[in-house]
């Protein structure tokens, strides 16, 4: 690249940060944390109520024994239930209200492996029947509804659903209803998950469904790479949620934002919003790093995004919808990506996903629109994008910013059906996103911010010569 045209890089990146000065700043302060060591006046150990750790004696009562007991405390600061060193099988159980469950750093909560020990339950208002057949669902291991202040924490204990019998039964074609979770929230306020390890869910590992104010840090959760849809933590239809500081890798997206599945969530109308998912590491051969939706159809706006390392994996980013999806998926920002060994880097899907029924609306078409995501590089990258909108319905002010991969595909960009912009992309985008950002679509960009000062320290005399 010549002298001029290395500082003239130089200066759009400064009239970008001057002209785009006035976009806001969304401060990772946000993120307020419930004190994981918060003392409760009462605690007692599950061995008080005879169960035994031995990984073979069924423990279901004893929790349920215990957490009954500390009910009687709810109302008199809260307590807590210490599980200590030990292999403790169990089927479902509920939580309650200002309760800390505690795993010591050698205790295991193992999920029993017979199927009738994780009782049905109704579906979720929202999807209108199972996620995976019509009816009912299996109720997580660790489930609660209509919760305020909940911890789920220790000392990096572990808690395993020994999903491979679920597993089985779900290639086979011989489930009865939907699998279990592992862990489960509805309708509930306050919740904070952390230090804690998570193996091998029959389905969604973490779903905080219908809930506000829930932090979930400093966790390792993990299934078989080829294990079916075995999500890390799915927020669904959730507000305020903070994921920070973890590391997933599993079978299917490693976090996926969801809202509802076709009518049913378009009519229960709780959308996600305000996600913030800070410091993520993570792989999935099959799937994404961060995936929204494909069930999206009460909306998802404000997903914050940064700090993240996704390798070895499918996709990085994925939006994922479908005509008769309806709802919307704006005000995305996704910030400081590092990638290596990744087939596609971000992509888009406007056909995906099947239907909860035939009483779906084909005309009830989803709204994506101002996506940004800026300072991504990455390594060993087959495709930097496959951004596939709808026919009818185009996906629009899309915004890539500061870009750059290894690519090892001839095509790196296949776009259908999107309209966006891009500054500082290599390689070049396609062309329905070379649109320049500045000067006139700054305003069209989501939440491009004062971070582009550092950037334009960053690419003094590098800025590549492929770059659109």
């Amino acid at each position: 690249m010549s002298r001029p045209s290395r500082l003239a890089n130089v200066l759009l990146v400064l009239a970008l940060f001057i002209s785009c000065s006035s976009w806001t700043v969304w401060s990772s302060s946000r993120c307020k944390h419930t004190n994981s060591e918060e003392l409760r006046p009462h605690s007692v150990s599950i061995t008080e109520f005879g169960a035994v750790g031995d990984g073979v004696t069924l423990n279901t009562k004893a929790f349920q024994n215990a957490i009954f007991y500390l009910n009687s405390f709810a109302d008199k600061g809260g307590a807590k239930l210490f599980v200590p060193a030990g292999r403790w099988l169990t089927g479902s159980f509920d939580l309650i209200s200002h309760l800390t469950l505690w795993l010591d750093s050698d205790a295991v909560i193992l999920g029993s492996t017979d199927f009738k020990d994780w009782p049905v339950v109704d579906p979720l208002p929202s999807y209108g029947r199972g996620r995976e057949l019509p009816g009912g669902r299996h109720k997580a291991l660790i489930y609660g509804r209509n919760l305020t202040d909940v911890i789920i924490t220790g000392n990096n204990g572990t808690i395993d659903g020994q999903g491979s019998s679920w597993w089985n039964s779900f290639w086979s074609k011989t489930l009865d209803y939907t699998r279990p979770h592992l862990v489960e929230l509805m309708n509930s306020t306050g919740v904070l998950i952390s230090n804690l390890t998570f193996l091998n869910s029959p389905f969604w590992t973490i779903h905080p469904v219908y809930c506000s104010q829930v932090t979930i840090r400093s966790v390792t959760i993990i299934a078989p790479l080829d294990s079916p849809n075995t999500d890390g933590i799915d927020p669904d239809s959730s507000d305020h949620v903070c994921i920070e500081d973890c590391y997933i890798s599993t079978g299917d997206d490693l976090i996926a934002i969801k809202s509802g599945w076709d009518e049913y969530g378009i009519s229960f109308g709780r959308p996600s919003r305000d996600i913030i998912i800070n410091r993520l590491i993570g792989k999935t051969q099959t799937s994404a790093g961060i995936a929204i939706g494909s069930e999206m159809s009460g909306g998802v706006s404000d997903v914050h995004a940064e700090n993240i390392h996704f390798f070895s994996s499918y996709n990085a980013i994925r939006i994922k919808t479908s005509p008769g999806r309806g709802g919307y998926v704006r005000n995305v920002y996704i910030s400081n990506m590092t990638l290596s060994k990744v087939d596609i880097a971000i992509r888009f899907t406007g056909l995906y996903g099947d239907h909860p029924d035939d009483s779906f609306d084909p005309n009830a078409l989803p709204v994506i629109e101002r996506i940004t995501i800026k300072d991504v590089t990455g390594e060993q990258i087959e495709r930097a994008g496959l951004m596939e909108g709808i026919k009818e319905d185009h996906f629009m002010n899309i915004c890539l910013f500061n870009i750059t991969l290894n690519v090892s595909s001839r095509y790196p960009w296949n776009c259908s059906y999107v309209q966006g912009y891009s500054d500082l992309v290599s390689p070049k985008t396609c062309e329905p996103l070379k649109g320049r950002i500045f000067p006139e679509h700054c305003s069209d960009c989501y939440y491009l911010s004062s971070h582009l000062r550092s950037t334009s320290n960053e690419h003094r005399g590098k800025i590549s010569p492929d770059m659109s």
